[in-house]
């Protein structure tokens, strides 16, 4: 299983934009599909954006479309959210996750390999 360890959030302004990342380790990365979701406090852990290993496919919920960016660095084992115009909904924990499959899952239980998250808040 790879390892992966988030880091980029914070508090940031409505409008206001901030950049994840996650690190990964201990798998050969380019081999993973990669994805990044969050947790709201009370919600359910929902998929916010996906990229496949084997097409470059991305993927992501309604609600980002246009203002979210995916990409990844497979020579420096890292995946990128790259999140414009932030908005107070998108507060939350936000977790990469990976595995091995060629198209990108948008639930959770497709994914085996799991972040311990990184907090972002967006004031209003």
């Amino acid at each position: 299983q790879v390892q992966l360890v988030e880091s980029g959030g914070g508090l940031v302004q409505t409008g206001g934009s901030l950049r994840l990342s996650c690190a990964a380790s201990g798998g050969t990365f380019s081999w993973y599909t990669m994805a990044w979701f969050r947790q709201a406090p009370g919600n359910e852990r929902e998929f916010v954006s996906g990229i496949s290993w084997h097409s470059g496919n991305t993927d992501y919920v309604d609600s980002v479309k246009g203002r979210f960016t995916i990409s990844r660095d497979n020579a420096k084992s890292t995946v990128y959210l790259q999140m414009n115009s932030l908005k107070p909904e998108d507060t939350a924990v936000y977790y990469c996750a990976a595995d091995r499959t060629t198209v990108v899952h948008t639930t959770t239980n497709q994914y085996h390999s799991w972040g311990q998250g990184t907090q972002v808040t967006v004031s209003s």
